[in-house]
Parts: C-alpha cells; structure tokens; sequence
C-alpha cells in the first residue's frame, strides 16, 4: 500500500512593491526637505549714454571710485584696503542708512570686471537701488577713423 501524500499548491511568487514605494516616498520626502532655494537678486544699472548729456550732480550721493590695481575710493576717501567688508562698512558710514541715494561707481578702464562686480554685489546689499556708472566722452581722436 503507497501513501498517498496531498500535494501541496505552488504559492504564487510575486515581488512586494509596498516597501519599494516606501522608499522612493522617504527619497522624495527628503530631497524636498533638504533642498535649498536661493532667492536670486537683480540689480538694475542705469549705464549713461557715452555721447549723451552729462547728468546733473546731485547734491547728496555716494561715489565710489576704483583705480586700476583695484582699490576703492568712497566719496574722496581711499579704502584702507579692497576688502568687501571695509566697503560694506564705509558704504553705511557714509550713507547714514539711507539707501535711497544714488550710488555712483566710477571704475578705471584697466580695472579688473570682478572689482566692478564687487562693488555693485555689495551696494545691493546694503540696500541701494539707485545705481549707476560713470563714462567720459570719447575724444574726437578717438572718434576719428
């Protein structure tokens, strides 16, 4: 006599996704979470025309000037060094905290692009709005073909 053993059903072999979604949700959750979202800001420059009419002086304004090898003049007063922080103070000291006034940058035609940039990140800043820079007239030798 044999015995006769039930047999046993195949289970189905499937993959569980639950734990799958899981993870992509705890992913997605953290890559949110963690990302940071920079608030990118725009300063408007008023640039002259270079054979326009000269603009009028205002009486009360903040100027700053940059020679070639890159040191920073504020209203007449060089800059004991190139520093962004020694601009950003002495661009308070000399505004007294009203950044309304026009904020003029003077740059030398062989400084470097990065102390104009320098100069231009830091006024906006420390609040200015009412930017501009400065050009001269071309000479009639210049002009000349």
């Amino acid at each position: 006599m044999a015995m006769q053993f039930k047999r046993q059903l195949k289970a189905e072999e499937d993959v569980n996704l639950t734990p799958l979604i899981d993870v992509v949700f705890l992913l997605l959750i953290f890559f949110m979470v963690s990302t940071t979202f920079t608030k990118e800001s725009h300063l408007e420059v008023n640039l002259p025309e270079a054979d326009g009419q000269p603009k009028t002086e205002a009486e009360l304004k903040v100027e700053v000037v940059i020679d070639a090898n890159g040191a920073y003049t504020v209203n007449g007063r060089v800059l004991l060094n190139s520093q962004i922080d020694t601009l950003s103070r002495a661009l308070e000291l000399v505004s007294n905290g009203d950044t309304s006034v026009p904020f003029v940058i003077t740059g030398d035609a062989n400084s470097s692009y990065q102390s104009i940039i320098s100069v231009m990140d830091t006024a906006g800043k420390v609040g200015f709005t009412n930017i501009s820079m400065t050009t001269r007239l071309p000479s009639e030798q210049e002009v000349a073909p």
